[in-house]
């Protein structure tokens, strides 16, 4: 639950309508269930070794192990690199939805019954990214199992919520107008598909190579929104049950499956009652994250006049803002304090540092590490700035691409791990006695702990699509006018790696 609620953040409930907008209705819930496919490839590969090999850092440690050493490093500097920058990015985020100023043009032109659409208490940007930020790192010195247990809550409701906006959604489609026939926004002039893709000079492409284009950006997108299979993970080595075989068995497939399937639901049902053209959607820029006015799902009830409801969608995601945001904070942390216990990392003059980090509370809970990853929510400070948006696309697409970077790693982490448990399981592994039981080796042995389904080969499929992802996911910005900021945005990460081992 706690890798379900960091999951529910902004990238669904801001980013869905730029998804659907680059895609169309159809091929963004496509592009939803692509990119959580991707995810769930490397999550499995990773559950099912800390499976068996419960640890602190696995994302660390096991490519460390079955790839190159500095791959392990490169893997956790990545991880922490991201997760930091996520709680800068839920910061930013949750001060522009206290901006909220719905267009009155549009409101008019929607037949809205009130004038007016706004919420904007008229306060500093600062006051509210330094009041969630002291929530945020506060529950995070929590001992882990008061946190995990509120975590649990939030992930709750958070999934209630989801199964909310299905339902509200497809009722609100329910009452369209007589006017409106059913899949409205699907139909001509509209369509299921974006009907060509804008590149960010104006340029048209149209055809099946804009229906391409529109797809790959749109999961691009859309992996924003998945990130955090990997906290099933990191929490794994604090879990007071890691014992257990059914665990982190049941923890990976049925939260993949969860957060996969609302996702693909509520983006599908949101398209029913929103058509991509909406001009609250429509952006043509490479990187963009827009404020509370330009979320699908707040334009779902004003289209369909219904008061109270924008701004009650508008304020929850507040709240799901901050709570992805403290369990940005936990990823960080715990990953850093994994990096701390190998002095490889480090260098040589930082040993009194390393070890001030790995300390703990009477809790277990490592607060250095934790104030030292909570400090970086200082960046969210960016959005004093009315023009903090850009900044804050460009965050989100660098954290993005380190996380693939990440999830490469581990999946071909474990595609090593796969041929030499085979190995051992064929008494081929010269490091094991010659009297040694061989079936403990074996994923069909009942003793296996989680056996993922479908492998090597699903380790391969997240391997490659990473890679690819990672190496094109800033193409647009190669077009003339070239954008040097964008470009540095979708590349960083891919510049960061060679920079985070040492000789």
């Amino acid at each position: 639950m706690m890798a379900f609620s960091q999951c529910i953040g902004i990238g669904l409930l801001l980013q869905a309508g730029r998804v659907i907008y680059l895609a169309g209705p159809g091929l963004a819930t496509l592009a939803y269930v692509v990119a959580g496919t991707i995810l769930w490839a490397s999550a499995v590969s990773l559950g099912e070794m800390s499976a068996l090999l419960p640890v602190n850092g696995p994302i660390i440690l096991f490519p460390m192990r079955f790839l190159d050493r500095s791959l392990g490093f490169t893997a956790g500097w990545m991880t922490w690199f991201s997760w930091v920058v996520i709680v800068a990015l839920e910061l930013v985020a949750i001060a522009h939805l206290f901006q909220f100023h719905y267009p009155e043009d549009l409101l008019q032109q929607a037949g809205y019954p009130d004038p007016t659409l706004r919420f904007d208490p008229q306060v500093s940007p600062a006051v509210f990214v330094f009041s969630f930020w002291v929530i945020m790192v506060s529950v995070n010195l929590l001992p882990v199992r008061h946190l995990a247990d509120l975590e649990f809550i939030f992930g709750f409701i958070k999934m209630a919520y989801l199964s909310l906006i299905c339902a509200f959604n497809v009722a609100l489609h329910a009452m369209r107008p007589p006017d409106k026939e059913a899949f409205w926004t699907w139909n001509s002039p509209y369509s299921g598909t974006s009907q060509n893709f804008t590149l960010h000079n104006g340029a048209v492409v149209e055809g099946d190579a804009g229906h391409f284009l529109g797809f790959w950006e749109a999961v691009t997108h859309a992996l924003f929104g998945l990130v955090g299979f990997e906290t099933i993970a990191i929490a794994a080595a604090e879990n007071r049950d890691r014992e257990r075989q059914e665990t982190v068995k049941l923890a990976t497939r049925k939260i993949s499956i969860r957060i996969i399937l609302l996702y693909a639901l509520c983006t599908f049902t949101a398209g029913l009652n929103v058509p991509y053209t909406y001009p609250l959607l429509r952006n043509k820029e490479a990187l963009s994250i827009s404020y509370g006015q330009s979320s699908i799902f707040v334009i779902a009830p004003v289209l369909g006049r219904l008061t109270g409801w924008p701004l009650f969608f508008n304020h929850f995601m507040v709240f799901t803002a901050t709570t992805a945001g403290t369990m940005a904070i936990y990823n960080a942390s715990r990953t850093l304090h994994a990096l701390a216990s190998i002095q490889e990392v480090w260098p040589d003059s930082a040993g009194r540092f390393r070890r001030w980090l790995m300390a703990t509370n009477n809790s277990k809970v490592p607060k250095h590490a934790v104030l030292i990853c909570g400090a970086f929510g200082a960046i969210g400070f960016v959005a004093v700035d009315p023009g903090s948006t850009e900044s804050l696309a460009r965050m989100a697409r660098a954290c993005v691409i380190g996380m693939l970077i990440t999830y490469g790693i581990v999946s071909a982490s474990y595609i090593q791990f796969y041929k030499k448990l085979n190995l051992a399981a064929t008494g081929q592994d010269d490091t094991i006695q010659a009297n040694a039981n061989l079936d403990v080796y074996k994923r069909d042995d009942d003793r296996y702990p989680f056996k993922s389904r479908w492998q090597p080969y699903t380790a391969y499929y997240s391997t490659v699509c990473c890679a690819l992802i990672v190496f094109f996911n800033g193409w647009s910005t190669l077009v003339r006018p070239v954008d040097i900021g964008d470009f540095f945005g979708c590349y960083a990460a891919v510049r960061s790696p060679p920079m985070t081992t040492r000789t």
